[in-house]
C-alpha cells in the first residue's frame, strides 16, 4: 500500500539531494595574469630611460597602478603634484594581463580632445617598470579615432625607479682643462634621443 507524503516534505527532500549533488564554486577573485614581479606593489617616483625629463609618480593599490606624469621645474626638480593637463597611465592587474591605458589631450583644429592609446606591462623589475603601448594615433574633427587607418604602432617604454641620476654642470671656463682632464671616461650616454 502506498502512503502519499506531504507535498512540502518531498520539495525539502528533493531539494536537500540536489544541494548534496552539486559541486561548490569558488566564489573568490578571479586569478590575475601579470608578469613575475608584478604582483608587488610598484608604487614611487619613476623616470623614463630614452628621456629622463619625463618623471612620474606611480600610485599602486595592488589592483589598479596609475602613473602621472609629474611637472618638472626649470631647475630640474619636479612639482609636489602631478600635472592635471599632461599624461596619466591606468593599468589593472586582470586575468588578461597588466592592462590599460595611456590618457593624455590631443588637439584636432586647435581643439583639445581627451585621447587614450592602449598600455600594458610587460615586465617588473627591481628598479624598472616595462610598459608596452601605442605611441601615436589619429583623431577627426570630432575628436574620434577615423573608422579606417593603419595599424596601430607599438613601443616599448623603460620607467626606471627614483629620479634621473644627476647632469653635472658644465665648467665656467671649458676652454681651460681642468685638474682631472682625461682621467674620466666620456659621457656616452649625452645624446639621448626624445624618446618620452
Amino acid at each position: 500500500m502506498s502512503r502519499p507524503f506531504p507535498l512540502g516534505i518531498t520539495l525539502g527532500a528533493v531539494a536537500s539531494a540536489s544541494l548534496v549533488a552539486c559541486p561548490t564554486r569558488n566564489v573568490g577573485p578571479p586569478t590575475v595574469n601579470v608578469p613575475p614581479g608584478c604582483e608587488q606593489s610598484q608604487a614611487g617616483e619613476y623616470h623614463h630611460v630614452g628621456n629622463p625629463a619625463f618623471r612620474y609618480l606611480a600610485e599602486d593599490d595592488g589592483r589598479i597602478l596609475s602613473l602621472s606624469l609629474l611637472h618638472t621645474r626649470p631647475d630640474g626638480g619636479v612639482g609636489a603634484t602631478p600635472d592635471g593637463g599632461a599624461v596619466t597611465i591606468v593599468l589593472g592587474r586582470t586575468p588578461e594581463g597588466f592592462v590599460g591605458s595611456t590618457h593624455a589631450t590631443g588637439f584636432s583644429a586647435g581643439t583639445p580632445c581627451p585621447v587614450k592609446f592602449p598600455t600594458e606591462v610587460t615586465a617588473c623589475g627591481r628598479e624598472t617598470l616595462t610598459l608596452r603601448s601605442v605611441w601615436k594615433t589619429s583623431i577627426n574633427e570630432a575628436c574620434r579615432p577615423p573608422p579606417s587607418g593603419p595599424a596601430p604602432t607599438w613601443t616599448e617604454q623603460v620607467l626606471r625607479r627614483g629620479p634621473p641620476p644627476a647632469v653635472s654642470p658644465e665648467p665656467a671656463d671649458a676652454g681651460v682643462p681642468g685638474p682631472d682632464a682625461g682621467t674620466q671616461a666620456p659621457d656616452a650616454g649625452a645624446g639621448v634621443p626624445d624618446a618620452g
